[in-house]
């Protein structure tokens, strides 16, 4: 049971440690106070000073971030970010990571993840509508990686299904680097009418502090500081600091906030999700966010454990829970519709003018603090990164030789993180609310946007092999991929929300690899017109000192202005023609090939031309809102290999291919290339369109019923069944988590 220490003992004993505070962030609370803190004031430090809550060591980082253009209504700093989709509506969209719990308990793990992205989309006044995920995991030949990935996917399954709120898309990836920090990243998408937008501010004197939803346990306490330590073998998981979920709960919360914030709302002033360092965070930043005070009587907080201590309320992260500040007066009327949802509504404190955060306790005050000490006082280191040693002398290019092309390409559709991922989503709901169009399997999510004859397409992407080889130009390449997937459903992007997972940002070389990244992402941003308006960082992702790949999220969403619009992967029709939009190089540094050949990954990362890359998204989307298109893909991980194969085991239908180059070619991960196919009739106005935009495309051959591939390369031939495809693609998962004890 925790003891609250006195303030000498404090420091004396210095349990500050345990808690991620350093002995010179203790000096400078002891400084800023001219006092020692209390046990619940160094406390609430840790939480409010971790990286997860003050980004003292990214946000220097952040700030370079491209975050406005002519449709953000609002940007990072807030619940969620806002993006104007036009007919007085508006998107809403934010991702969080939840990887240290799901290391430790992956089902609650992944489930509370997606829950607290939830509760920042609805606290924003929106609708949640979608849901997506991004998971990386370690060598799934393993029984652990096997036991992480089938409880994560529960997780997420369990909690998104019985809140009902579909998932419509995602990816999971895998390598060792993840085998001991596996990545689980949520995100929720939401949509509102623009003139409903809320924020989490506590204004005006005297204005009720009101908590609702579930009561506090001892679940979760501290979670920030936990989310912002690393994994040694030396020293046991803290499974008390993660949370647990209960979507049925969330569910009636959910319904409760939305109609306060429609039907009451001249009564509420802000609202706020209790997640990162639960009351504490969400009350000291509504107040600070506004420029106000608070006073908070912990003895009114509803709880379901005897005897917590102050420490122990403020900093557990029990889930289902949000904080309203509401105007004088109108509590009453706040309360009745919570309770009218069997939840707890109390008022448990007021607002203040003297911008003071005071917490009291069975009549004792045991919080008397300036409220900036827990925001903007928190420290802000300006590292200085150092360029990893792998880097300086990058190895040798991979150049691969293939001789036996249909082993090689079959090998390549059963790796995990190519192979299809159908025996995971399937578990998901992609179709709850009627409102999606197309579901996971294809390059983006869509969903409908009701009461216009628009639709929402949503994809999140990472790659972290290609950070590990050129942190920058892997970051513009991810952000990239994300706006591809995007224009090959038939949207237009719009803006990004990320989940920033790295290792230990005190390390030269990790500080190197987040900045470097950071700013290869707001290059691409800047020319595909999308600013980053959310998200998240997790940070010191390593176990034993070994830190992950650097891995950048990035969830995007895009905007399709007509459902006609809308395009899906999979072949449509025999006689279509299947042409290649871009050129192909020799690119296989950090490619799935060079993975699967040589165990590693290695070399000088193939290049971005941004330029090009912009071009030929806007000559497809051009070709799709002109209707030349009946399906596209866009091509990444596994090159033209994976690509066609998606395309080809998704519609049922074969290919006959004539392409003028080499075997090795087929695999290469060039940057800016799609698959589309096109009616012949249409293939007059296609090369037009195509020359108007300058953009180069091949003819690879024509879409056939039957049921088989058929590929001539200048140095071979190739026929393969799609029945051999499709064990190879369906079976790479499967099979090996038949395996899981």
């Amino acid at each position: 049971m925790r003891v609250a220490l006195a303030p000498e003992a404090i420091r004396e004993q210095r349990p500050y440690l345990d808690w991620g505070v350093s002995e010179d962030e203790y000096q400078r609370v002891v400084s800023l106070l001219d006092r020692l803190p209390n046990y619940t004031e160094i406390g609430l430090v840790s939480g409010m000073w971790s990286e997860h809550c003050a980004y003292k060591y990214s946000k220097p980082v952040l700030k370079q971030f491209w975050t406005h253009n002519e449709r953000v209504l609002m940007g990072p700093g807030e619940g969620a970010g806002v993006i104007r989709i036009g007919n007085g509506k508006a998107v809403v969209f934010k991702a969080e990571s939840h990887n240290h719990p799901s290391a430790v308990e992956p089902y609650e793990g992944a489930a509370t993840g997606v829950g607290g992205i939830i509760r920042d989309i609805f606290s924003m006044g929106a609708e949640p509508v979608a849901l997506l995920d991004s998971l990386a995991f370690g060598n799934l030949d393993q029984p652990h990686t096997q036991h992480l990935v089938d409880q994560v996917v529960a997780g997420i399954g369990g909690y998104g299904n019985a809140i009902g709120i579909p998932t419509i898309g995602g990816e999971t990836n895998f390598d060792d680097v993840y085998t001991n920090n596996p990545l689980v990243n949520a995100m929720c998408i939401g949509v509102m009418d623009e003139a409903d937008i809320q924020r989490g501010r506590a204004a005006g004197v005297g204005n009720a502090i009101i908590y609702v939803g579930a009561k506090t346990g001892r679940d979760g306490i501290n979670g920030a500081s936990f989310a912002s330590a690393e994994f040694s073998d030396d020293a046991p998981a803290d499974r008390a600091a993660v949370q647990v979920g209960d979507p049925f709960m969330e569910k009636l919360l959910m319904d409760a906030c939305l109609e306060v914030t429609r039907e009451h709302r001249d009564a509420l002033v802000g609202m706020q999700d209790m997640g990162a360092a639960g009351l504490v965070s969400s009350s000291v930043e509504m107040a600070e966010k506004a420029g106000y005070g608070m006073q908070l009587n912990l003895d009114l907080v509803p709880q379901r454990e005897a005897d917590m201590l102050p420490f122990e309320i403020m900093l557990s992260e029990s889930q289902e829970r949000m904080l309203l500040c509401v105007r004088a007066g109108a509590e009453q009327g706040i309360i009745a519709v919570f309770e009218q949802y069997g939840l707890d509504a109390v008022v448990i404190g007021r607002v203040t003018d003297d911008q003071r955060y005071v917490l009291t306790h069975q009549e004792t005050v045991v919080c008397d603090v300036p409220v900036a000490l827990l925001t903007t006082d928190a420290p802000i280191y300006y590292q200085v990164g150092v360029m990893p040693a792998r880097l300086q002398q990058p190895a040798e290019d991979f150049e691969p030789h293939i001789t036996d092309l249909e082993a090689t390409w079959l090998a390549l559709l059963q790796q995990p993180t190519i192979a299809s991922k159908k025996s995971l989503y399937r578990r998901y709901d992609a179709q709850v609310k009627t409102n999606t169009v197309v579901k996971p399997g294809s390059d983006a999510g869509v969903i409908r946007v009701r009461g216009t004859q628009s639709a929402i397409a949503a994809t999140t992407d990472s790659n972290g092999r290609y950070l590990y080889l050129d942190p920058k130009r892997g970051g513009a390449m991810v952000a990239a991929e994300a706006a591809r997937n995007l224009v090959a459903s038939g949207a237009v992007p719009l803006g990004i929300t990320d989940c920033l997972n790295y290792g230990d940002p005190t390390k030269p070389e990790v500080f190197y690899e987040l900045e470097q990244s950071a700013q290869g992402i707001t290059e691409a941003c800047r020319a595909l017109n999308t600013p980053v308006i959310s998200g998240n960082v997790s940070l010191y992702n390593e176990t034993n000192g070994q830190a992950i790949y650097p891995t950048p999220m990035l969830g995007m969403v895009g905007l399709i202005e007509r459902l006609e619009d809308i395009t899906t992967n999979h072949l449509k029709q025999a006689g279509d023609v299947i042409v290649l939009v871009g050129a192909t190089d020799d690119d296989y540094n950090g490619t799935e090939l060079q993975q699967m050949m040589t165990g590693t990954i290695a070399g000088q990362l193939f290049d971005l031309d941004l330029d090009r890359e912009v071009q030929q998204q806007h000559a497809v989307t051009a070709a799709i809102q002109a209707g030349l298109v009946t399906a596209a893909h866009d091509l990444s991980v596994g090159g033209l290999v994976s690509g066609l194969s998606e395309m080809m085991l998704a519609g049922d239908l074969g290919a006959d291919i004539t392409w003028k180059q080499s075997t090795e070619r087929l695999f290469a991960e060039t940057p800016g290339r799609f698959v589309l196919t096109i009616a012949p009739d249409k293939m007059p106005e296609w090369q037009t369109l195509m020359q108007g935009h300058a953009v180069p495309f091949t003819t690879l051959g024509v879409v056939t019923d039957t049921a088989r591939l058929d590929l001539q390369l200048t140095d071979t031939t190739l026929t393969l069944p799609l029945a051999q495809l499709r064990d190879a693609y369906e079976g790479g998962i499967p099979c090996r988590m038949k395996s899981k004890a």
